[in-house]
């Protein structure tokens, strides 16, 4: 056995399923047989009484049917046992068990029986109080200083403290403040009671402050205690710790000096009697009780602290000096004297596995053998070293860390996108204008080659495309099993999806060997959506306020071949004009040249030109690639429309800044109303009847701004979402321009991707502009710097909402000169270092200008001189690439 597992003298299993907490064990001489001997007293939830004398014929024996001294069901749940000397008139120890409606005080006896069967025990009630408050817990002491009786204190679940003097109920107070109950313990030596308060500060109450403040059943606001009937409750001493405790001890091993011991949820804490910290300790797992005890050294106190890893661990102070190993995760430790055997640790845990074990060792009979010694030939040892290097990096050069192609035999996704519309629509309840919004199945399909478990599959499109399922679980698939799982896609909103790509994520297990529950892995699908699915034929429009030239190196192809559908086919079969009306209204034109190898699309607004280009592209790129063509290319020589861009982006902030400011006013008037319900409460539990004072209309007013105020949050969420979904488009957009005008690769364009596209979704606490921000300033310092001055400064490390959006235009207007300028994209080490870039056409290196980024701040809080115009050097000498947008 371990040197380091609790010893186990004495256990047993409580009853069938039920339940015990830190308040149900208690060790006391509950009999009063004056020997030293304890006994140990459980109590349930289900309201079973047990007292136990453990005493095993050989060490590690279970429990003998002699050892159960007491056994009776109480009916009620048992909260909390403990001794003490609770009946007037004797100072006989005596046994309270508390309720959730009562407290009941018994005494234990034993009468020797008749027979061989020994003593038998029963108790009696001496008396009982009946609760007018739920009870949470209790602690007793000689409060006030009296000799010879202890007196009993229960805290109710609303924080009032019920004093009762043995067999008759001395006052209740209410704790200030009081809102979540918390452990409390009483302290003879400074007669206070100290609890902690759900503003997890430790709080002290001096007794007599207690019996002379106002009493708790004429809790007002008060008016009387300005006449002078009643003193105010003030607490005594406080301490913030900054966590919610488990428990408080109060230990006093000497008459010169107590000590509060605190256990908290992650800290455990000493204090002095005047709340002082003396030591505090951070513990690695996480508590679940604890017990302070005398130390052999002087002035040094022993703790036993539980935890949730199964293990109780012995501090002297804040010095860790033993850990040992339990079978349980113990709720509530006690040490007492059993059977003669000092030092006993009694542990319990919430399902009822009561132990009682030691700290220590077993002689061990096993003595090793001698190892033979032996020379080591270290010549040898060097030439095998080396074969099993050269085999092991023989390996990682063939097949890696793990063979590839056996992971992706796995499990093979695929996904399928119904070439037609649902017959009935599962866009239930959904329009948009006039229109009724369609449907489409896509059906994913899986196929695994090997046994698999715990197979999830979740799937994703942009918003407000909608799905009408997107989890689906699988427990276990036999191997060469097809599991084909449906569900619907549509449309569900008046704005348009910035993509019409969606992705299927499957997690499973593999079991092995070694490991049956398997290894995790993970693996995708991407689909595509028809554009039919939120577009239709619409009329074409002669003039239009954002237009796009796209070039091509090929001769122009018919729109009907391109877009079939969208178009009747006209006797010559080229249409080289087409309408697109999306189910929100809006309208976009795409024509191709007769003469020219260009397209160019057209629309009323700005950002509604991206699927229909990115459509474009990609079904020309299909076009080509099945006529054979491979050289085929796209490309944009016009202006990059950035203040269009810009638009959309103030438009963004501005909502996020009318967000911010509509929930702060909410939150103002929600205080307002709050206020105005306490005095109104107060002046309605008032005996003497006094005027509103037209508080009533007052409330009455705060509430429908309460309302108003909620409905104008929730429009302008709204608002914020279609506003970001557009940002979202229209930068999809410009990155696919800024891609197109410089010819970037696709490596390049996932490091626009990923700088300008960060977050799936906006918040007030994390929002687009600032992250946009971070990650352009990072490219300007890193690929696109312009000298090793540019990359000392340092980014601020706290993203926070920006008072404006000028930083970031200007940041973004950088970004597109220095690509002009022959920058490129990377994100290699080697990018941090000054780099001389290669200026296309023999081109000059970039001059300075206003708009460069200078060193205001070493937290770069500003990068950029006011400026009054914009000069660039383009290295196209037919267009400046940041004007505005022009035919």
């Amino acid at each position: 056995m371990s040197l380091f597992k609790a010893r186990d003298w004495w256990s047993t299993v409580l009853g069938e399923k039920e339940e015990f907490d830190q308040g149900c064990l208690c060790l006391a001489d509950v009999d009063n047989t004056g020997n030293g001997q304890d006994k140990v007293i459980v109590g349930s939830f289900m309201g079973y009484l047990r007292i136990f004398n453990p005493h095993p014929v050989k060490t590690g024996d279970g429990a003998q049917a002699e050892d159960l001294l007491l056994e009776v069901h109480l009916r009620d749940p048992i909260l909390q046992v403990e001794v003490g000397k609770f009946v007037s008139g004797t100072e006989m120890l005596h046994l309270a068990v508390l309720h959730s409606r009562k407290l009941c005080v018994y005494s234990v006896s034993g009468s020797l029986g008749n027979v061989e069967h020994g003593t038998q025990y029963q108790i009696k009630l001496m008396y009982e109080h009946n609760l007018q408050r739920t009870a949470c817990n209790m602690t007793y002491g000689s409060f006030g200083g009296v000799k010879g009786r202890d007196l009993i204190c229960i805290q109710s679940m609303d924080g009032m403290l019920m004093v009762f003097e043995q067999e008759s109920y001395a006052f209740g107070r209410f704790l200030p403040g009081s809102l979540l109950p918390g452990p409390l313990a009483y302290s003879s030596r400074t007669d206070s009671f100290i609890t902690v308060s759900s503003c997890r500060q430790v709080e002290s109450y001096k007794y007599q402050v207690l019996a002379f403040a106002t009493d708790a059943d004429k809790r007002q606001e008060t008016e009387q205690q300005k006449l002078g009937s009643g003193k105010r409750l003030v607490v005594d001493w406080t301490l913030n710790i900054g966590e919610q405790a488990l428990d408080i001890c109060i230990v006093s091993f000497n008459q010169s000096a107590s000590s509060v011991f605190v256990l908290g949820e992650r800290n455990f804490f000493c204090l002095k009697d005047n709340g002082q910290i003396r030591f505090m300790k951070k513990l690695d797992c996480s508590p679940s009780c604890f017990l302070p005890y005398c130390s052999v050294s002087e002035g040094t106190i022993n703790t036993l602290i539980g935890n949730h890893s199964n293990m109780l661990h012995v501090y002297q102070d804040v010095t860790l000096k033993w850990a040992t190993q339990l079978p349980h995760i113990p709720v509530a430790v006690r040490v007492g004297c059993l059977h003669d055997l000092k030092g006993v640790i009694v542990t319990l845990s919430d399902d009822g596995h009561l132990q009682c074990s030691y700290l220590g060792t077993d002689p061990s009979l096993f003595q090793a053998p001698k190892v033979e010694s032996r020379e080591l030939n270290y010549d040898e040892l060097d030439i095998e070293l080396k074969e099993l290097q050269k085999i092991i990096k023989d390996v990682n050069k063939s097949q890696g860390v793990w063979p590839m192609t056996e992971r992706e035999d796995d499990l093979k996704v695929s996904a399928m996108v119904s070439p037609n519309f649902d017959s009935v629509s599962q866009s239930t309840d959904v329009e948009v204008g006039a229109d009724l919004v369609p449907s489409v199945t896509v059906k994913v399909t899986l196929q695994n080659r090997v046994t698999l478990q715990k197979i999830r599959l979740s799937v994703y499109v942009q918003p407000p495309l909608v799905l009408t399922c997107d989890q689906f679980t699988f427990e276990f698939m036999a191997p060469e099993m097809t599991r084909t799982v449906g569900f619907s896609v549509y449309l569900k909103g008046s704005c348009l999806p910035p993509e019409l790509e969606g992705n299927t994520v499957v997690s499973y297990s593999r079991p092995t060997d070694r490991n049956p529950e398997g290894i995790p892995r993970v693996s995708q699908c991407k689909f595509r959506l028809p554009l039919k699915l939120i577009c239709l034929p619409g009329q074409p429009s002669k003039t239009a306020s954002h237009k796009l030239t796209i070039d091509t190196n090929k001769s122009p192809v018919s729109l009907l071949s391109l877009f079939p559908g969208f178009a009747n086919q006209s006797e010559d079969d080229q249409v080289n004009v087409m309408g697109f009306r999306f189910l929100g209204g809006s309208r976009v034109t795409l024509l191709a040249s007769k003469t020219s190898q260009r397209y160019r699309i057209q629309s009323e607004q700005f950002e509604d030109l991206w699927l229909i280009t990115n459509e474009l592209i990609i079904r020309l790129q299909e076009y080509f690639e099945k006529q054979g063509i491979k050289d085929f290319a796209c490309s944009f020589s016009g202006s990059m429309p950035l203040q269009e861009y810009f638009e959309l982006i103030d438009h963004h902030f501005e909502l996020r800044i009318n967000g911010e400011k509509l929930e702060e006013l909410l939150s103002e008037r929600a205080v307002q109303f709050r206020a105005i319900q306490r005095r109104l409460l107060t002046r309605f539990k008032d005996k003497t009847p006094a005027p509103l004072q037209h508080l009533d209309t007052l409330l009455d007013g705060t509430y429908k701004q309460v309302i108003a105020l909620a409905d104008a949050v929730e429009e302008n969420q709204d608002n914020l979402f279609q506003s970001f979904t557009r940002l979202k488009s229209a930068t999809h957009l410009v990155i696919l321009l800024i891609g197109l005008w410089q010819k970037l690769s696709a490596d390049q364009i996932a490091i626009l991707e990923a700088a300008f596209l960060p977050l799936q979704q906006d918040t007030q606490e994390l929002g687009w502009e600032e992250t946009v921000d971070a990650a352009i300033s990072h490219l300007l310092k890193t690929c696109l710097s312009k000298s090793s001055k540019e990359q000392a400064l340092n980014l601020s490390s706290q993203l926070s909402i920006p008072k404006d959006t000028s930083r970031l235009k200007k940041h973004i207007t950088l970004l597109c000169d220095r690509l002009a300028k022959g920058g490129r994209l990377c994100l290699s080490t080697d990018a941090a270092a000054p780099q001389t870039m290669v200026m296309p056409g023999g081109c000059a290196t970039i001059p300075e200008s206003d708009l460069e980024e200078r060193s205001v701040e070493q937290d770069s809080t500003d990068l950029f001189t006011n400026h009054k115009h914009l000069i660039v050097e383009s290295p196209m000498p037919e267009v400046s690439p940041l004007q505005g947008v022009s035919e």
